[in-house]
């Protein structure tokens, strides 16, 4: 799985965990991760989601609908995908972006009843409320720049760098070597997946869609019992005890493992996954049957995530099953991962 880093012009800024470092993670090879969710349709009444199958592993998001109409007449409904919001003018961000296209960069996917879809990629630039997405391309800028394509606001003509300062769609983000200013583009990317989808009345619609899992990424964990016990980084600990469901049998895993070492001998890392789960509560009722299946990847991983009644399936693979489900919090998977 192919991860691309969405820098700043710096090429380094990163999230480090709470604005504090547990003792030699490298905030500066931190990344975090993107919060992609499911399908949102326009709200409606008659239709009805008797089903879900969710699986998130580390490369991937798989995701199956079964939904009927209840109403005796064709419903015709905007599907959307919606993606995150990037601010480039964000001087922390350092994001797991998985695809390098700068539309699709999620690599997504759909099919209706087995058969592939098309669908339609709105992207817009944003600044201070208002579509300035003409005035980005008009000055020779992809709307979201990625890898190579950031050294394009750089190599502008020093006149149009300096309109568009003027204009708040660059913002300075440094110097170079030569202590030349350098510049990141000021606007927020804007992205959805959007098509019509219609439902016949009785009828039975199976959508599926299949995206590239966005994973974030730390050199080290909170979760150490040398790092966890540290006053400063207690709120931290305690927000990874709520936001993960960690339980003490998933903190003693990472101690034998780890140790009380000061160093992270042990080589630790996190991975995080976290998905937009209250999206499938937009329906004529709740989900009448949810499965969740959260495959870790390798059994010599730990893996801790809030679930009722979840139970391990297989060497790397946890399940969780509902029954008239309603989303009442999105879900957010951490992975302890050894580095080799």
């Amino acid at each position: 799985m192919t991860q691309v880093h969405l820098f700043g012009a710096l090429g380094c800024a990163a999230l480090a965990l709470c604005c504090v470092q547990p003792p030699s993670a490298l905030a500066n090879d931190t990344s975090a991760e993107l919060s992609v969710g499911g399908l949102t349709f326009t709200h409606n009444a008659d239709v009805s989601m008797e089903s879900e199958e969710l699986t998130i592993t580390p490369d991937s998001v798989n995701v199956r609908y079964r939904f009927l109409n209840q109403s005796p007449n064709p419903v015709t409904l905007t599907v959307a995908f919606p993606l995150p919001d990037i601010d480039l003018s964000d001087p922390d961000a350092n994001l797991a972006i998985p695809s390098d296209d700068g539309a699709n960069f999620v690599g997504f996917q759909t099919k209706v009843n087995g058969a592939p879809v098309e669908f339609e990629i709105h992207q817009r630039a944003m600044l201070g409320g208002k579509d300035v997405t003409e005035r980005v391309r008009a000055a020779g800028l992809p709307v979201l720049p990625l890898g190579a394509q950031v050294n394009r606001i750089n190599a502008l003509p020093a006149p149009t760098k300096e309109r568009l300062v003027e204009e708040g769609l660059l913002v300075q983000a440094g110097t170079d070597e030569n202590n030349r200013p350098i510049y990141d583009g000021g606007w927020i990317v804007n992205t959805s997946i959007i098509r019509q989808q219609t439902f016949p009345p009785g009828e039975a619609v199976t959508v599926e869609h299949r995206y590239r899992t966005s994973v974030g990424v730390s050199f080290d964990t909170v979760l150490r019992k040398a790092v966890r016990g540290k006053e400063a980084l207690a709120a931290e600990f305690a927000r990874y005890r709520a936001d993960y469901c960690v339980t003490d049998f998933f903190l003693r895993g990472i101690d034998r493992r780890a140790g009380d070492h000061d160093e992270n001998v042990a080589r630790l890392q996190e991975r995080r996954i976290s998905y937009i789960l209250k999206t499938g509560a937009n329906w004529a009722g709740p989900i009448k049957n949810f499965r969740l299946v959260v495959d870790k990847g390798r059994a010599d991983r730990l893996v801790s995530f809030c679930g009722d009644n979840v139970k391990k399936i297989s060497p790397t693979a946890f399940e969780m099953t509902a029954k008239e489900f309603t989303p009442q919090r999105d879900l957010k998977i951490l992975l302890i991962v050894v580095s080799k």
